[in-house]
């Protein structure tokens, strides 16, 4: 819809610098993992990818539980 908004979807493939340094999420092994698995999709420039990640959460509300969301986490009571 927007020449603008065109060409920040494709920064990251035409004009962000490729070298070695992770400055942006086309850096990581993620996204590059993503890419080899899904490569029409990774042909388009301008598809979205969405990221979406969980930081040990308390889905219930209660601070009282003895459980953790943490991944490998263990807890005593």
């Amino acid at each position: 819809m927007s020449s603008k908004t065109a060409k920040l979807m494709r920064w990251h493939a035409e004009e962000r610098k490729d070298d070695g340094v992770l400055r942006h999420p086309a850096d990581s092994m993620a996204w590059k993992d993503f890419d080899v698995k899904n490569n029409e999709f990774a042909n388009e420039i301008r598809n979205v990818r969405l990221g979406l990640a969980s930081d040990g959460f308390n889905p219930f509300r209660t601070m009282n539980i003895v459980h953790s969301t943490w991944p490998g986490d263990s807890v005593s009571i």
